[in-house]
């Protein structure tokens, strides 16, 4: 089939190359000529396992292209993806022009029947809006939106995982179809169907209902994931408090099948491009339609003072002054296995060390130039702490004359160190350790004075 995406980020490229993979013919779209150039040499713009190969293998059989065309990219393409970015507006809402300007575009090129898909995390009814400016383009044109030139749009969530999105898109748990009834959705349902048919052989995957309620799916399961994380982190400061061991609670409470062990992980809170939006943006829904989301605003709220529990522990350990310091940074990206910046811990964290006074010497295994990039933003205006941020190649280069050493994202490189050559080379046997990797007692087995998130703090020797 002739696919179109129009977008090149995490969504788009990962949907594209995987579409392609799979036998269709793609063309993605962006109007980020940088990126499209990067592409067309071969390169990918994002860090994603598993991406790279992919589209070289597309790219060698002619099954995926890149332009910045939007007249060819409309033409092409008897389903449309919409795959833009739907930032948070001031209020916390989504932030729509980019959908709306793709829509725009199919409506001003369209030269037959059209299956629209919005990819993108989108609010409730969005998909109207969609329609309506489609309609109206077409009307401009002189083009009634019946027959051969007639549209639907369909709401096709996307349930990716950052540093996992291959895998999640080619092997799916579920794959949610929001379809209008009328004979025009009924006709791109069976298009639809037959693009993901070969995702569904072993059994059927898809969940099909109406389109508002497919909008809301995507909120919801992000907003349920949120609460989990948050759940967790404020009952890891509880522990804190009580003298318990959070990650006995996690297990003791994750055994309960109704509960399970996913997203109960206690740490120094969650970022990236979707958990922090999508929580503001169903909130925001929920007050323009007269309804608060009390639970959400409390995630939310959680999830903020989190992010300043690691900088608490430092100061109660070394003092508010921290001129004159160094710390190690293990980890900058959100998570693992991706090089996204948008929303980390370890920007909070940061700030708040140079803001102090300290300098930080950070590493992480693939987001450094994204990071860099960043914090450039970041700092700007505050050149004298820019000055104090080194990024380093490796962990070991990051100890080099540090006083202590900060974990903020648990990449697999970080769970076992030489602990031998890391006490050689911090000042003081210091680690605060977000992401709670290691054990308490096995540390003060070490020499190794460990504070963790909502885990007992165990006075070193032990006996």
């Amino acid at each position: 089939m002739k696919i179109s995406i129009i977008g090149t980020g995490y969504v788009g490229l990962v949907t594209g190359a995987c579409l392609a993979e799979i036998g269709n013919d793609v063309l993605c779209l962006d109007v980020d000529a940088r990126k499209i150039e990067i592409l067309n040499n071969g390169g990918v713009p994002i860090h994603e396992p598993g991406l790279h190969e992919i589209l070289k293998r597309t790219r060698a059989a002619g099954r995926i292209r890149f332009s910045t065309d939007i007249k060819e990219s409309v033409e092409h393409g008897e389903i449309q993806f919409i795959a833009v970015g739907t930032p948070p507006d001031e209020d916390g809402s989504a932030d729509l022009q980019y959908v709306l300007e793709a829509a725009r575009n199919i409506g001003r090129y369209a030269n037959g029947f059209r299956v629209i898909v919005d990819k993108s995390t989108v609010p409730v009814g969005t998909a109207q809006h969609v329609r309506n400016v489609v309609e109206e383009e077409l009307k401009a044109r002189g083009i009634e939106p019946t027959g051969k030139n007639a549209f639907s749009v369909l709401s096709n969530p996307e349930f990716l995982k950052e540093g996992a999105a291959v895998d999640d898109f080619m092997r799916p748990d579920r794959i949610v179809l929001g379809v209008d009834d009328d004979e025009a959705g009924q006709r791109a349902r069976e298009m639809i169907k037959r693009l993901y048919a070969p995702f569904n052989r072993n059994h059927d995957r898809t969940l099909y209902m109406d389109v508002r309620s497919a909008e809301f799916t995507k909120y919801a399961a992000n907003a349920m994931l949120a609460t989990r994380i948050s759940f967790m982190n404020d009952l890891s400061n509880l522990a804190d408090a009580v003298g318990a061991d959070i990650e006995a609670v996690r297990r003791g409470i994750g055994s309960d099948p109704r509960i399970g062990y996913h997203f109960l992980y206690a740490g120094c809170g969650y970022g990236g491009s979707c958990f922090p939006k999508d929580v503001q943006a169903l909130a925001q829904t929920a007050r323009e339609n007269g309804h608060r989301l009390r639970i959400l605003e409390a995630v939310e709220e959680v999830n903020d003072l989190q992010k300043e529990v690691l900088v608490g522990k430092i100061t109660k350990r070394m003092g508010e002054d921290l001129r004159g310091r160094t710390f190690a940074v293990w980890g900058l990206a959100f998570k693992p296995n991706t090089d996204d910046m948008r929303e980390a811990s370890s920007r909070r964290l940061i700030g708040a060390l140079l803001e102090r006074g300290a300098t930080v010497r950070a590493y992480d295994p693939v987001a450094l130039p994204e990071s860099r990039r960043v914090f450039a933003l970041d700092l700007a205006d505050k050149p004298q702490q820019l000055e104090r941020l080194h990024f380093v190649d490796s962990q070991k280069d990051a100890l080099s004359g540090a006083d202590a050493l900060v974990i903020v994202t648990e990449w697999k490189e970080f769970k076992s160190p030489d602990f031998a050559h890391l006490k050689s080379e911090l000042k003081m046997p210091v680690i605060f350790d977000g992401r709670n990797l290691y054990e308490p007692e096995a540390m003060a087995e070490l020499g190794i004075d460990y504070f963790a998130i909502g885990r007992p703090h165990v006075e070193f020797p032990v006996a």
